[in-house]
C-alpha cells in the first residue's frame, strides 16, 4: 500500500509541475475522494520544472533532434508519465518542430480522440491554437518561418474544431471562437462574425463576455447594411438593421457605461435615418410612378415612425406639395 501511495504522490507532483508550465491546466485533473498528495523533493521539483520549460522552448525553435533526445531522456528520468498518450503528444510535438504543421493538427486530433482525457490535452489545443492563429493571420514569428501566405480556410476550421472539441464553455474554446470572431470581422464577413458572436452569447450570457457580445452582434448586424455600397443600401433588406437596434436597446438596459461609452445614441439615430430613408425611397418611387395613395402611406409611416428624422421632413415637405 505504501508503494502505491508512493507512486500516487509522485504523479500528483508530476501533474501540478505540468501545469505550473503550461502543459495541462489545472481543469484537466482531478484529485479522487480519498486520495492525497505526498511532498517530494524540491530539488526534484525543480529539475522536471526546469526540464520540460527546456523542452518547450526546444520545440519553439525547431530544434528537432535535440528535442527527441530531451523526451527520450524525460520519459527515463520520470517514468511516471510515460505512456501512450505521451508517445502520441511527442510524436505531434516533433512534427510541430518541423514546421509540419498539417501533420501535426492530424496528430494533435488523433492524441484527443483517442485520449480525450489525458493530462496533455490542453497542451494539444493550444497548440492547436498557435497554428491556427498562424493560418489565419500569417504572422512570422521564428517557429512559423515556412509561412509566406494566410491559410485562412484552414485556420478557420482548426478554430471551429478547437471550439466545438473543448466546448465555447471552456477557456481554450472561447479563446478559439474569439479569434474566429476577430477574424471574420476583419475580413468584413459580417454575417459568420454575429453567428459566432451569438453562440458565444449562449454560453457566456453574463459578465464581461456576455455584454461584448451583444455590443459585437448589435454592431456586426449594422455592418452587414452598411457594407452595402451607400447609394443602393435602401434597396436591401433592413432586418438586419431592426436587429442591430434591438441589441442596442438591449446592451443599454444591461450596461448603461458600456452604451454610453460607444455612443449608442448616436448610433441608434443612425439606424432611424437609415430605416426612415428606406421607406422614403418606397414612397418617392410611388409617387414617381402616380401612386399617391400608396405613395402617402409610406409618407405617413415615417412621419409616425421617425419623427425626429430628416426623413420626416422630407415627407412633410412632399405631401404639403400634393395639396
Amino acid at each position: 500500500m505504501y508503494k502505491n501511495r508512493t507512486k500516487f504522490s509522485i504523479f500528483a507532483v508530476v501533474m501540478v509541475l505540468l501545469w505550473q508550465v503550461g502543459v495541462i491546466s489545472a481543469d484537466t485533473w482531478r484529485l479522487q475522494p480519498g486520495d492525497d498528495f505526498q511532498p517530494t523533493s524540491a530539488e526534484g521539483q525543480d529539475r522536471f520544472l526546469l526540464k520540460v520549460a527546456h523542452i518547450k522552448n526546444l520545440v519553439n525553435t525547431g530544434q528537432t533532434e535535440v528535442v527527441r533526445k530531451e523526451f527520450d531522456q524525460l520519459k527515463k528520468d520520470f517514468p511516471e508519465i510515460a505512456g501512450p498518450d505521451l508517445d502520441a503528444f511527442i510524436k505531434a510535438e516533433l512534427l510541430f518542430c518541423e514546421a509540419k504543421f498539417t501533420k501535426a493538427i492530424r496528430a494533435y486530433d488523433k492524441l484527443l480522440d483517442e485520449f480525450p482525457d489525458s493530462k496533455f490535452a490542453e497542451a494539444a489545443l493550444g497548440r492547436q491554437f498557435e497554428i491556427a492563429t498562424a493560418f489565419l493571420t500569417g504572422q512570422k514569428k521564428p517557429v512559423f518561418r515556412v509561412f509566406k501566405m494566410s491559410r485562412y480556410t484552414e485556420g478557420v476550421k482548426i478554430m471551429e474544431k478547437i471550439s466545438t472539441r473543448a466546448g465555447i464553455d471552456t477557456q481554450i474554446g472561447l479563446k478559439a471562437a474569439l479569434a474566429l470572431t476577430k477574424s471574420y470581422e476583419k475580413r468584413r464577413k459580417f454575417n459568420e462574425a454575429y453567428i459566432k458572436w451569438w453562440e458565444i452569447s449562449q454560453q457566456w450570457e453574463a459578465g464581461r463576455v456576455g455584454k461584448d457580445a451583444i455590443m459585437a452582434m448589435a454592431r456586426c448586424k449594422h455592418a452587414v447594411y452598411n457594407k452595402q455600397d451607400e447609394g443602393k443600401r435602401h434597396l436591401y433588406d433592413d432586418s438586419s438593421l431592426i436587429t442591430a437596434k434591438s441589441y442596442y436597446n438591449k446592451l443599454e438596459l444591461l450596461s448603461p457605461e458600456d452604451a454610453q461609452q460607444i455612443g449608442v445614441d448616436g448610433i441608434r439615430k443612425d439606424i432611424d435615418e437609415q430605416l426612415a430613408y428606406k421607406q422614403i425611397s418606397i414612397a418617392q418611387y410611388y409617387q414617381k410612378t402616380g401612386h399617391l395613395q400608396a405613395a402617402n402611406l409610406y409618407y405617413d409611416m415615417v412621419i409616425n415612425d421617425w419623427p425626429q428624422t430628416k426623413a420626416a421632413e422630407t415627407a412633410k415637405a412632399a405631401m404639403e406639395n400634393q395639396e
